[in-house]
């Protein structure tokens, strides 16, 4: 249990938390890591003590009951999936955390969790493709004119604000990646040693500036311009927002994340002129094939686990 905890706490604060603050941390580059840390730090923290209290000890607000603990409790292949996460992390493969984990604990459940990500992923893709093509064009063409430019400071508060609102809403999907190797009521105890695992894996990760999966973002077209990544985070949280009120099964924070990059970069392949829509394809297709093979990996573990371990 605390092997597979430890595993799942910081392959996934490594491999999806930057998919929520790569944007963040593209454009904060030029500050320390910790004054970084400590922003997303005290959210974190913030947010799972709410519904640790609210929810009467549950961390993971509710999205774990049709994930109860296994008869037998734990077991060793439990813990197998977040180190082959760790492992694709290393990789720089943009894998969905929510199929490789928490399948092999309810295949059940997979058919449902693949329906609401893949609407996740369409509505993703098709709200930032026609919001950068009709309502963010001229702004979006402005600032990739004026890259490198002096940035008003308004716009610093407005990206801190984006990316809080953002990274809480991710970590309501999310924390069920994580929590769901520890017990469905927490004690202080548990609690407190959780919190505190997951804050200090994340100034790893900070302290890094990311590592490899980084590079999802940072390849996109001006990311790294504060301007654009408010934007980008804001529509991602808002997203994430929507699905949340749909239901409690868990969803593919990546493939959201992954759809709202792609919609945007063709919208601005049609009428950025330094862009095209055959590279920008190849960059989407490129990203799809890497998430669809994390998916086809969480399959294969989630049937072949536990049909290993009876055989053990």
């Amino acid at each position: 249990m605390i092997v597979g905890f430890l595993l799942a706490a910081y392959s996934v604060v490594a491999n999806d938390s930057i998919q929520t603050l790569g944007t963040f941390l593209s454009s904060n580059a030029h500050r320390p890591w910790w004054v970084l840390w400590i922003f997303a730090g005290g959210i974190l923290l913030a947010v799972i003590a709410y519904s640790w209290w609210v929810h009467g000890g549950d961390p993971a607000y509710g999205r774990l009951e049709k994930f109860p603990i296994p008869e037998g409790g734990i077991s060793w292949y439990h813990a197998i999936p977040p180190l082959a996460l760790l492992i694709l992390t290393r990789m720089g493969v943009p894998v969905s955390t929510t199929f490789l984990v928490l399948t092999v604990f309810a295949v059940s459940n997979l058919g449902d969790m693949l329906i609401k990500s893949l609407a996740g992923y369409v509505v993703a893709f098709f709200s930032a493709l026609i919001l950068f093509r009709l309502v963010f064009r001229r702004a979006t063409e402005y600032f990739h004119r004026t890259r490198g430019a002096t940035i008003p400071g308004y716009w610093v508060v407005l990206q801190w604000l984006s990316t809080g609102f953002l990274w809480s809403q991710w970590l309501i999907q999310d924390l069920a990646n994580i929590f769901v190797y520890l017990p469905r009521e927490l004690s202080f105890g548990w609690f407190a040693f959780g919190t505190s695992v997951l804050v200090g894996l994340l100034g790893i990760v900070f302290y890094q500036f990311g590592g490899t999966i980084q590079k999802i973002v940072t390849s996109k077209t001006d990311t790294t311009d504060i301007r654009a990544a408010t934007i980008i985070d804001f529509i991602y949280g808002v997203v994430l927002l929507v699905f949340k009120e749909w239901s409690n099964m868990p969803m593919s924070t990546t493939w959201v994340f992954l759809g709202v990059l792609a919609g945007r970069e063709f919208a601005l392949s049609m009428y950025l002129a330094d862009t095209s829509g055959r590279a920008t394809a190849r960059k989407v297709l490129l990203d799809g094939s890497k998430a669809m093979a994390g998916l086809v990996v969480s399959v294969i573990l989630a049937l072949g686990l536990p049909w290993l371990a009876m055989r053990v």
